[in-house]
């Protein structure tokens, strides 16, 4: 059987932190105000996949203010959630994600960002697709003080 999860963060931006999306690391004199690395972009995959296999959301699994967490890279936080999501007998088919950004523009960066994608969940470049968007000079995105991201997955059970 295949299941379908949705995932969705937004982190405000800040000056004297790295800005990090999908794993990788972007130029910008800003990044994301968070307890780990901040992560939009594997934040939302991760509910995404969890959500798919109701296994709950990210802060249940990792929770805000638990120092074992404190500046952890979501690519292992990402690993943790792959490692669960098999416990429960599913795995990964493909991923759908949208990075809603005013700068840098994150297109140059999405190939890169698709391979970690990919080889973290173990799945094919093709499967994983990253899109970024601007907010048009609107809110908090479009006023470049804040990243959002969504991203769906798409999981299937293990073959027994």
């Amino acid at each position: 059987m295949a299941r379908i999860g949705h995932g969705w963060d937004v982190h405000r931006l800040v000056a004297g932190r790295p800005l990090v999306l999908g794993g990788v690391d972007l130029p910008s004199d800003r990044g994301e105000d968070g307890f780990s690395d901040g992560d939009a972009l594997l934040h939302a995959l991760m509910d995404a996949l969890l959500g798919a296999c109701a296994l709950g959301d990210i802060g249940g699994h990792f929770p805000p203010g638990c120092e074992e967490w404190r500046g952890i890279s979501s690519r292992v936080l990402l690993a943790k959630v792959r490692d669960l999501i098999a416990a429960a007998g599913f795995q990964p088919v493909n991923v759908d994600c949208t990075v809603a950004l005013e700068r840098p523009r994150i297109l140059p960066h999405v190939p890169r960002i698709r391979r970690t994608i990919a080889e973290d969940l173990g799945i094919p470049v093709e499967a994983i697709s990253v899109k970024g968007k601007t907010g048009e000079g609107l809110g908090p995105v479009g006023e470049g003080l804040a990243v959002e991201a969504w991203a769906v997955a798409l999981v299937e059970e293990l073959p027994r």
